[in-house]
C-alpha cells in the first residue's frame, strides 16, 4: 500500500477528544464524526504484509480542518507532503522533486475520507460493530458496504477520552497501524496551512481544478 493510499484511507480518524468513558466504540465514533472541527496530531505508522513482516515505518504530523482540508507531512524515513485544499489533493515527493495533483473528489473516491463531508454518519457507508478488547481500549470495526472497495476493514481504538490508534486492512491483506500522540483538538491554523504552492523548478503532473 502506498503512502498516498494510506493518507486517503486514514482521514476518518479526524476526531475530537471528549469525555466518553461509558460510550461504546460505535457511539464514540459517531460522536467524534459529528463534533470535529479541527485536529492535529503526531503519528507513527507501520505497515505489515499478510505474513506479519514489517514493510514500512514512517512518522510525521497530521492536520485537518473540516470540511475537506487536510495535510499529512511525512518527516521520516523520507519527506513527503500530501495537502488537500478542498478542491485538489497535492502529493509532493521531495526526493523525486515532483508534485502530482488530482481533483479531490476523484482522489478520495471509494475511501473513508468521504466522512470528511460531515453529511453522513459512518453507518451510512459502513457496517459498524463493537469489538471485545483485552487491552483496556474501546475498539470498533468498520467494513465497507459497497463491494469492490480498496480496503477490507478499519479498526479504531479509543481510551476513555481520545483516539489512540487505527488498523486498516487493505484488499491485499496488508495491515497498516497508525498510533497518535501530541493530539490537539480544535487548534487554530494559519490561513495558508492548507494552501499548496509548488517550489520553483519542481515538475507538476496533472491539472489542478480551478
Amino acid at each position: 500500500m502506498t503512502i498516498k493510499k494510506l493518507a486517503q484511507g486514514f482521514l476518518l480518524l479526524l476526531l475530537p477528544i471528549v469525555a466518553m468513558a461509558d460510550m461504546s466504540g460505535t457511539e464514540k465514533l459517531n460522536h467524534f464524526v459529528k463534533q470535529v472541527n479541527t485536529f492535529q496530531a503526531h503519528f507513527e505508522q507501520t505497515v505489515l504484509d499478510p505474513d506479519g513482516n514489517l514493510v514500512e515505518q514512517a512518522q510525521g504530523q497530521f492536520q485537518l480542518a473540516r470540511p475537506g482540508k487536510f495535510r499529512w507531512d511525512y518527516n521520516d524515513p523520507y519527506p513527503q507532503h500530501i495537502v488537500a485544499d478542498g478542491m485538489n489533493v497535492w502529493f509532493y515527493d521531495v526526493d523525486l522533486e515532483q508534485v502530482t495533483v488530482k481533483a479531490q473528489n476523484e482522489a478520495l473516491e471509494d475511501t473513508p475520507a468521504t466522512l470528511l463531508s460531515g453529511q453522513a454518519l459512518p453507518e451510512d457507508s459502513y457496517n459498524v460493530r463493537n469489538l471485545t478488547s483485552s487491552d483496556g481500549l474501546t475498539w470498533v470495526e468498520l467494513t465497507p458496504k459497497q463491494s469492490g472497495s480498496n480496503f477490507q476493514s478499519v479498526m479504531l481504538a479509543f481510551n476513555k477520552d481520545e483516539l489512540q490508534q487505527m488498523i486498516m486492512r487493505d484488499s491485499f491483506d496488508q495491515r497498516t497501524r497508525l498510533m497518535f500522540s501530541q493530539i490537539k483538538i480544535n487548534p487554530t491554523f494559519k490561513k495558508d496551512t492548507f494552501k499548496f504552492s509548488a517550489p520553483e523548478g519542481i515538475d507538476i503532473v496533472g491539472e489542478p481544478q480551478q
